[in-house]
């Protein structure tokens, strides 16, 4: 039975590129390949996928270009597939909008569980009405945030948002007027923790707000920066 999400693996070493798409294509996921960043990029940008596996490191474009370029017109969630050691790209690839990576060598099984489960967390197709009786909502002036949908509404107006994108304004909405400093939300956010550049954080929250604003400018207000510390979600009274 064919599967409507669409998958595009972004990989030079062919090997890799098959067992990745044979491993995707049991799952019964329809799976498009590209060998460099040049042609990846185009292809994710004129096709519509529901999720792409990047490697880092490709002849031409790297990963990181390829991502960046993606972040630029769409909110298609990432998966970026990085060597041992590669920490600092890695540190840039959240930079850029990555939703999560998967480091070589690694199971073909592992990336199916990775796979699935950033598919689970972009996607509201899953879920049905008559399944709940109650929805986890997050309701405040000029947002709210369908938690069972994952959608965010800004003055009745859908916001488009990648994966990592709205955990964090999720993370931070539902502990209003609590600060977190940047090394807490790479901790819970990321479920990543390194030591170094901590601009990950920085730069999806920048990239939120100026989402936000374009719909609403007093959502995109409520996220605060505390300086000195990190950021907050302010509500304030009516």
């Amino acid at each position: 039975m064919a599967n409507n999400e669409k998958i595009l693996v972004v990989e030079d070493e062919e090997r890799i590129r098959r067992l990745i798409r044979m491993y995707l294509e049991r799952e019964n996921y329809e799976v498009e390949e590209a060998e460099d960043g040049e042609t990846g990029l185009l292809l994710a940008l004129e096709q519509d996928f529901d999720l792409i596996l990047l490697d880092i490191m490709l002849p031409g474009k790297d990963g990181i270009e390829v991502c960046k370029g993606i972040r630029e017109k769409k909110d298609t969630p990432v998966i970026m597939l990085t060597a041992k050691g590669e920490e600092t790209n890695r540190v840039q690839g959240f930079e850029v909008g990555t939703d999560d990576y998967i480091v070589k060598p690694f199971s073909p099984r592992e990336v199916v569980l990775r796979v699935k489960a950033l598919l689970r967390r972009s996607s509201a197709k899953s879920f049905s009405a008559a399944d709940h009786t109650t929805r986890d909502l997050i309701e405040f002036p000029h947002l709210l945030i369908d938690n069972d949908a994952h959608r965010v509404m800004a003055d009745e107006m859908e916001v488009s948002l990648t994966p990592k994108e709205y955990e964090l304004l999720y993370f931070l909405a539902s502990s209003p007027d609590k600060v977190f400093d940047r090394e807490q939300l790479l901790k819970e956010v990321w479920k990543y923790e390194f030591f170094g550049d901590l601009r990950t954080v920085d730069t999806h929250v920048k990239r939120l707000r100026e989402k936000l604003n374009k719909i609403s400018s007093e959502a995109a207000k409520m996220i605060v920066t505390v300086w000195g510390v990190g950021y907050k979600f302010e509500v304030k009274g009516n």
